[in-house]
This record gives structure tokens, C-alpha cells and sequence, in this order.
């Protein structure tokens, strides 16, 4: 079974509090756009769980999030015999804070729902996911959501139409385990009009969205060029700017496509890793693999 598994924005991400368990409290707008990592999972007669990727950067062992993801599936369904080969094709930027390792390991949780018909709901699916990672049960439906909790309370809300959006990963990679322990660090936090987004993103006012669209970790995470990144999404015209998770991707909204397209191309010419994206009302799409 073949899927495309959506890569996300943050819209609006705040951090409440650190919990006792050492998890921490979220407020998170969440986007699915449409980059895809293409995910294959189909049983095998070689034993165990296999991971093949086309990155040599991604670890193909128990260190990967969607070798975690079917580890916790087989287990939480006690099934103790299992052989199965997952095939990872990336195109989503590592450790970019847009959800590309949680985006396949929620891929290979639906997957192999599918393939063992246990016919497991989202919310069963999701309290499997969040064990492993806090994006996935995000991951799981997509669309443009409200997280709350760890990530793993889900408020479906009206989908972000009318944009298109640029992104850009400059050449650093930020851990997410190092970005809320900075975040810790800091003394004084400047937290976000989360009632104010909340009516915007219910009512689909984009503009209202654009002016809110805000992320806590910028005042902890250091991205040298976040700011030159920011400066030319906002030169061509961008609506919105802001960066993506725990970082270092800088997304641009723009309501413009031929101002987003002129973005792009500019960037291009400085990094590596940029691309123009539509937002989409789903995190997980079957693909039909010819005959």
C-alpha cells in the first residue's frame, strides 16, 4: 500500500507550561501543505520491521519515527508475529519543524490499518501516534486543525483557502529536544493572542490569520537567516511570515500566486531548499499504484 504523507505549517504555535512528565503544554495552529513524502508498507516474509529510504541521512532502524510508529502499533494490538517493509521516499526537508518524520510515521500507522483490517479509528490511531511523536496525531487527519494538550487533542477548523505558500529551509538542521530546552531557558516569554487566532481560523478570515500568525520558539531558537528569509518573503509581498515548529523553516502566505512565484525564484537563488506549496484539508492521501 502506497501513501503521501503531508509535511505542515504552524500557523500559530505557543508553549503554556512544561508539564511534570517533562512534555510540554501547546497551543498550535496547525497547516498540512501539500510536500509530500511518498510512504510504501506492505508485508514481507523477511521477519521483524524493515525500513528502506532514498535519504542515506534517514536512520533505517529503530531510531526512525515510522519503525517507532509500527513497533507501537503491533504492540498496542498484541500482535507478536509481524514482518513488514516500509519504503520512505522523501521529498520533505529534515528536521525542518514541518513534520516530515512525523508525517511517515503516521503514513505507516494508517497503512497498516489497512493492510491487517482492524479497522482502528483516527482517535485510536492517534493515541498510538502521540506515544511516539506529538505531530503525528495531527499527522494522521490533517487539514488545518487546532493542537492542544501535547498535540494530541485535535479541533478540526475551517481549511486555509485562497493562498499559496513559499517556504524556505535554510542549510541548518534544529532538534527539537534542544529547541524546548532553550525555550526553558528563557526568563521572559512574550506569549500569543491564542483567543484572537482561534476566532480567526473559525471564521476563515485570512487576513485576521496573516496578523496573528506568530511562533514562541523565535524567541529562543537561533536561525541566523531567518531574518534575510523574512526580509525577501516580505519585499515580494507576503501576507504572513513566520518559522514552522521548533525550526529552522520559514514559511511566507501569500494571497498573490504571481508575487509567490517571484518569492520563490528568489530564494532559489540563495538556498537550497525552498518550495511553493497550496494548503490542503488533508494530512494522508491514498495513492493507486499502477497496474
Amino acid at each position: 500500500m502506497k501513501v503521501k504523507a503531508a509535511a505542515k505549517i504552524n500557523l500559530m504555535l505557543d508553549i503554556l507550561k512544561k508539564l511534570d512528565n517533562g512534555y510540554h503544554s501547546l497551543f498550535m495552529i496547525m497547516q498540512s501543505v501539500d510536500l509530500y513524502d511518498e510512504v510504501s508498507v506492505e508485508k514481507s516474509e523477511s521477519g521483524g520491521i524493515k525500513i528502506f529510504c532514498d535519504n542515506r541521512n534517514v536512520p533505517c532502524d529503530s531510531r526512525n519515527i515510522a519503525y517507532k510508529c509500527a513497533e507501537a502499533f503491533f504492540k498496542e494490538l498484541e500482535i507478536k508475529e509481524y514482518s513488514v517493509e516500509i519504503t520512505i521516499k522523501k521529498n520533505i526537508p529534515l528536521a525542518a519543524g514541518i513534520a516530515g518524520g512525523s508525517a511517515d510515521g503516521a503514513a505507516v500507522l494508517y497503512c497498516l490499518n489497512k493492510i491487517y483490517g482492524v479497522n482502528l479509528t483516527d482517535f485510536e490511531l492517534s493515541k498510538i501516534g502521540e506515544r511516539v511523536g506529538a505531530d503525528i496525531p495531527f499527522s494522521l487527519t490533517g487539514g488545518t486543525a487546532v493542537a492542544l494538550g501535547t498535540g494530541n487533542v485535535i479541533a478540526r477548523v475551517n481549511t486555509l483557502g485562497g493562498c499559496r505558500i513559499v517556504l524556505a529551509k535554510p542549510q541548518q538542521e534544529v532538534s527539537t529536544p534542544e529547541a524546548y530546552a532553550m525555550f526553558d531557558s528563557l526568563t521572559r516569554v512574550r506569549h500569543l493572542d491564542r483567543v484572537s487566532m482561534i476566532d480567526a481560523v473559525s471564521t476563515g478570515n485570512y487576513e485576521k490569520i496573516c496578523s496573528l500568525c506568530a511562533n514562541v520558539f523565535e524567541q529562543a531558537v537561533e536561525v541566523p537567516k531567518r531574518p534575510h528569509i523574512k526580509g525577501i518573503m516580505r519585499k515580494f509581498g507576503a501576507d504572513a511570515v513566520c518559522m514552522s515548529g521548533s525550526g529552522p523553516t520559514v514559511f511566507g502566505l501569500f494571497s498573490d500566486d504571481e508575487k509567490a512565484q517571484k518569492c520563490y525564484l528568489k530564494l532559489k537563488e540563495k538556498y537550497d531548499e525552498v518550495y511553493i506549496c497550496n494548503p490542503i484539508d488533508s494530512g494522508i492521501l491514498e495513492l493507486v499504484e499502477e497496474i
